[in-house]
């Protein structure tokens, strides 16, 4: 009998799991609303332009999944460190970052397959002397990254023996950072580097050329682990706007031209 009793304890607990997997979309559809949280100092991804409005391509995928669901878009804006505890607290459906998947976020959150690949580079000013990675490998050398981000660990990773000094905000911070000679170097991805460069004094900011690590960083939008619908809807999501072409105008107009900097 007590083994019965396991059996359909089980058996129950199962069932209101999947049960509470397969509301996922359902909740979303009924609110009339899905809630992406984003963080906004991150040209071209997700930012406020000139008129108050988010926007970035991020912003754009979210926006037309929430078209095709019959819901509208509301973005709900953190920094860094607030994006997963906003998807973790049920505060955002949908963390829509410049955010590589690894297997420690992976502990915590679902990613969906990636939409875009970056690669992460070191910086620093023009007259600074570095030529390699290896040339700010150095004790004496402090290198300036996004607290909490995949530039913070391959940092750590890639150049052990310099200071890694981290900070809050968008890569914009960084490059202000480095400007005002509060470190002497940092590491981002390239695309989020050199889509801000345009914003400071021409030729005051140059990428090493030799970039750390092997190959790309994947990024990825990611759900809750019991959003299983959702993630399946998303990665979905994007083979139906790779098919109908609305993926290669997202990425044509935010990540291969600088034409957005015009408009926003």
């Amino acid at each position: 009998m007590q083994k019965r009793i396991l059996a359909l304890t089980a058996a129950l607990v199962v069932i209101m799991a999947g049960s509470a997997m397969a509301n996922t979309l359902a909740e979303i559809v009924k609110r009339g609303e899905l809630r992406v949280a984003v963080q906004s100092g991150a040209a071209p991804y997700a930012f406020v332009d000139k008129n108050g409005q988010h926007t970035g391509a991020m912003v754009a995928f979210a926006q037309d999944m929430a078209e095709r669901m019959g819901v509208k878009l509301t973005i709900l804006d953190f920094d860094w460190d607030g994006l997963i505890p906003a998807l973790l607290s049920g505060k955002a459906d949908i963390l829509a970052a410049d955010m590589t998947p690894t297997l420690k976020r992976h502990l915590r959150i679902t990613f969906c397959d990636p939409w875009y690949y970056v690669q992460p580079c070191v910086f620093t000013t023009t007259g600074a002397a570095f030529q390699t990675p290896e040339d700010v490998n150095k004790p004496d050398v402090t290198v300036g990254v996004l607290l909490g981000s995949t530039g913070e660990t391959i940092a750590k990773q890639f150049l052990p023996n310099a200071k890694i000094k981290t900070y809050k905000g968008g890569g914009r911070m960084i490059i202000q950072a480095l400007l005002a000679g509060h470190v002497d170097a940092g590491v981002n991805d390239d695309l989020a580097v050199m889509t801000v460069l345009p914003d400071f004094p021409p030729n005051s900011v140059r990428l090493l050329d030799q970039r750390l690590g092997k190959g790309q960083d994947p990024l990825a939008f990611a759900v809750l682990h019991e959003s299983v619908n959702l993630w399946q809807w998303i990665n979905l999501y994007f083979q139906y706007a790779r098919g109908d072409g609305t993926y290669d105008r997202v990425m044509q107009y935010w990540m291969e031209s600088t034409d957005w900097k015009k408009d926003h």
